[in-house]
């Protein structure tokens, strides 16, 4: 079987995390909080994370700054064993960033700075490096627009590339023209429920899933926070339950989930089974605060999901 070389592209972000975070204090007052952390994140960047940590071999591709914050990014990346070299580095903008202050039920109000990554175009997309790849995940096609993405799509699937992609803005932002140029070129399309809603402008999960297939994705994988996920082709849908954990932080549980499903597509798994794996490996990193959260590989990973219990 050919090894897994996984081209991550689009979004790359640093995010702060703060928990845990009740309240703003008033004027200029203080609170103390448990833990403060920085990760590397975002749909192309928490991809690789856990890509990286389940064995695939990744580079990273997007736009960040010259900032003292796409230095830290790189860093981060770095030593998660990611090769960065594909990413573009611009002197006049500045590197993407989220502030998350974590409720302590989990929740996470975000403060975001868009940043470098609605600057990728064509002119810095890895042609080469994604030819040679045997799976592009393209994360964030809206930023970069539906044609752009589907020019990118369409090169990887030229050269017998299999290709992902998950969506970034959240469902009520979401329109279908800023998809469907995309979707005869995606193998799997990994967005969450309100996405699906949103984008497909349809009411039900399955109907707006299905609307997507029929436009050409070959597999809708929805993802449902404690719901699980479920899978859509045009024959069948299929729910994979949630593993029963105790949540800290849902940041990057979506992006898990894409590189464990990924993960376990490169392997020859069935999409169930690789389904499965993207659930566990979002478990893992719901356990603790970040997109990087858990010191796991796949064989840990599959031992989990054979002995956890899932939510009913």
């Amino acid at each position: 079987m050919r090894a897994q070389l996984v081209v991550t592209l689009g979004v790359h972000v640093l995010d702060v995390l703060v928990r845990p975070v009740e309240e703003i204090p008033e004027g200029q007052g203080a609170t103390l909080v448990e833990d403060i952390r920085m990760t590397a994140a975002g749909t192309a960047a928490g991809t690789a994370l856990t890509l990286a940590k389940l064995g695939a071999s990744v580079r990273t591709s997007g736009a960040i700054g010259t900032d003292p914050t796409g230095d830290l990014l790189i860093q981060l990346l770095d030593r998660a064993g990611i090769d960065t070299e594909l990413l573009v580095r611009r002197t006049d903008t500045s590197t993407s960033a989220t502030v998350l202050p974590i409720r302590p039920n989990g929740d996470r109000p975000t403060l975001h700075l868009l940043g470098a990554n609605i600057t990728y175009g064509l002119d810095d997309v890895p042609w080469d490096a994604i030819a040679e790849a045997s799976h592009l995940h393209l994360g964030g096609p809206e930023l970069m627009g539906a044609d752009v993405a589907a020019r990118i799509l369409a090169h990887a699937r030229e050269h017998d590339v299999v290709t992902s992609v998950d969506l970034l803005a959240p469902g009520e932002l979401g329109t279908y023209d800023q998809i469907e140029p995309l979707l005869p070129y995606v193998d799997f399309l990994l967005p969450n429920d309100d996405q699906v809603l949103g984008f497909s402008e349809e009411q039900d999960l399955v109907t707006g899933a299905r609307k997507f297939l029929a436009a050409g994705a070959g597999l809708v994988a929805v993802t449902r926070g404690g719901e699980g996920a479920l899978l859509v082709t045009p024959d069948a849908t299929e729910t994979i339950p949630a593993f029963d954990v105790d949540v800290v932080d849902t940041t990057g549980c979506g992006d898990a989930f894409s590189a464990g499903f990924l993960r376990g597509i490169g392997l020859g798994r069935t999409p169930r089974e690789a389904a499965v794996l993207g659930s566990a490996a979002a478990a893992l990193v719901a356990q603790g605060l970040g997109s990087d959260h858990g010191d796991f590989d796949l064989p840990e990973a599959d031992e989990f999901a054979m002995t956890h219990k899932t939510r009913t």
